[in-house]
């Protein structure tokens, strides 16, 4: 991409939206800790109290046909009029209109095929984060499904002038996806990939969750049903008339990328999402719940805790990560998750007295933004609990970094007023790496900010973080990487399965907006 010039050229051009005064509903003035990624943007419509209503659980999507070895669904892409807030009607880009968007859930090993119709006025991509995906279906950013009777080309992007065609297969209408989900169990989710506005797309509301189960998983005694519990976990911003306010330098999301200049670093709202409700409450008996936190936010991080902890502390069990169960449960008091990452944990209600509320906190936040959610135990006298959690989960095979093929080195950087992977800001025509399928490779990710870092196709393993060992939160399969400011990590990730062109990039979306991607080609 040509790009540092034109990029500083429309960066220029913006003018900043101005954060007018929330009336909120919370105590304290500050919402945005110094250390947090991103600027905020003030809500400029009165805020609900916390906890008022109850928290959505999204529906599972019923397939319209099946077959010995496929699963077949169609999802409609449209706008919606939802109830965000009480009383306040919000337009939304919607998958089957609701947001989230409806669950997908299936088995590993069984092939999923989904059909997306484009009833929205823009292009969109899907991408299934954590699937290990063709390249055809993986939502790379130039396969549009384009609206019918659209014009608009990525060609004609003003500040993406110098970049070639962007590679991809445009099809107007309508797309089918295949996803072979030769993988293990794990939460995956599925959301916008639209190359220059996968931001605003999902802070408009195109994100769904897409679950895979696997015998491994199900014949062990976790909690499940109605207590094994998906929760999405956003932040937005509301504007006056109760619509969702976003800095697009194109308000009309046609041609030109990216915002204003005052959050080119990551957009923050102040409203804490939980499946589309602010901060919900959810009745809880006193038994062992699975949560999948997944951060869908597109800057935000958290660091969440239960508040109060219970007895003895250590209330999250971690049983999985972005890419299914550990090997062994690990506990926390509190758990860092940066944007796209998933971290499936087990609570032990038992562990509270009857009729206790128990705040799900982010302790990265402050005022509206500490809070996230809340579980209210239920004084139901229970006379046994048919969950745990086995002290032995899965059995993964650490890959060996000593047969490495090659080593390459990434650097993630703000260059002169664009982001950029080694001084490069995106451009197809220059993919900075071509794996070879079957090859086990060593990435090294160097930042100069708040980036986590997501790989399409291949999950991987971390072998170290700032030349130590791996943080308490890089266990299991990782598809994303949460890198702090002038940090560097190391993974180990072996291709296999599918030649192609995929991505890499940052999943601040912002930042990924602006041109912090890069191609990569397996052979």
């Amino acid at each position: 991409m040509s790009g540092r010039m034109s990029r500083r050229a429309f960066l220029g051009t913006g003018v900043g939206v101005t954060a007018g005064a929330a009336g909120l509903a919370f105590a304290g003035a500050t919402v945005l800790k110094p250390a947090e990624a991103g600027q905020l943007l003030r809500s400029r419509i009165p805020l609900p109290e916390p906890y008022q209503m109850p928290l959505p659980i999204p529906q599972v999507l019923k397939p319209v046909s099946t077959d010995a070895t496929t699963d077949y669904y169609e999802i409609v892409q449209q706008t919606a009029s939802l109830q965000i807030l009480p009383g306040v009607r919000t337009t939304a880009w919607t998958y089957g209109g609701t947001f989230p968007g409806p669950t997908l859930v299936s088995r590993s090993g069984r092939r999923t095929v989904v059909r997306h119709q484009n009833q929205l006025p823009r292009p969109v991509v899907v991408h299934l984060h954590g699937g290990h995906t063709p390249h055809d279906s993986d939502g790379y950013p130039g396969d549009e499904i384009l609206p019918i009777g659209y014009t608009g080309s990525m060609a004609g992007m003003a500040g993406m002038a110098g970049m070639p065609v962007m590679p991809g297969t445009p099809v107007t209408g309508s797309r089918t996806y295949t996803y072979p989900l030769d993988q293990r169990a794990a939460t995956l989710w599925y959301h916008d990939h639209r190359m220059g506005f996968t931001g605003p797309n999902i802070w408009r509301g195109m994100a769904g969750f897409h679950l895979v189960h696997d015998d491994e998983e199900l014949a062990l005694p976790l909690p499940k049903g109605d207590r094994d519990l998906p929760l999405m976990i956003t932040d937005r911003s509301f504007a006056a008339d109760g619509s969702l306010q976003y800095p697009s330098l194109d308000q009309r999301l046609l041609h030109l990328p990216g915002v204003t200049s005052g959050y080119m670093n990551g957009v923050l709202g102040d409203v804490v999402l939980v499946n589309g409700a602010p901060w919900p409450a959810h009745p809880v008996d006193g038994l062992h719940y699975r949560l999948r936190l997944l951060n869908a936010s597109n800057a935000r991080r958290y660091r969440l805790a239960l508040d109060p902890p219970p007895p003895g502390g250590n209330g999250l069990i971690q049983i999985g990560a972005d890419g299914g169960l550990l090997a062994a449960p690990l506990t926390h008091d509190s758990i860092d998750i940066a944007p796209a990452e998933r971290f499936d944990v087990v609570v032990d209600f038992a562990r509270y007295r009857p009729g206790t509320q128990v705040r799900l906190v982010n302790l990265l936040g402050s005022a509206t933004t500490r809070e996230v959610m809340r579980f209210d135990v239920s004084g139901t006298a229970r006379t046994s609990d048919d969950a745990t959690v086995p002290a032995r989960l899965s059995v993964i095979s650490p890959l060996d970094p000593t047969r490495a093929a090659v080593t390459r080195t990434f650097l993630f950087q703000n260059t002169e007023g664009g982001w950029a992977i080694n001084g490069q800001e995106y451009d197809p025509a220059k993919p900075l790496a071509r794996p070879k399928l079957g090859d086990t490779e060593i990435w090294r990710f160097v930042t100069d900010f708040h980036h986590p870092i997501h790989v399409h196709l291949a999950h991987f393993q971390v072998i170290a973080r700032n030349g130590k060992a791996p943080g308490p939160y890089d266990h299991g399969w990782k598809d994303t990487l949460d890198l702090r400011p002038a940090e560097s990590a190391e993974i180990v990730t072996r291709f296999t399965g599918y030649p192609g062109r995929f991505v890499f990039h940052c999943h601040n979306l912002e930042h990924e907006d602006m041109a912090m991607m890069a191609d990569f080609i397996t052979e």
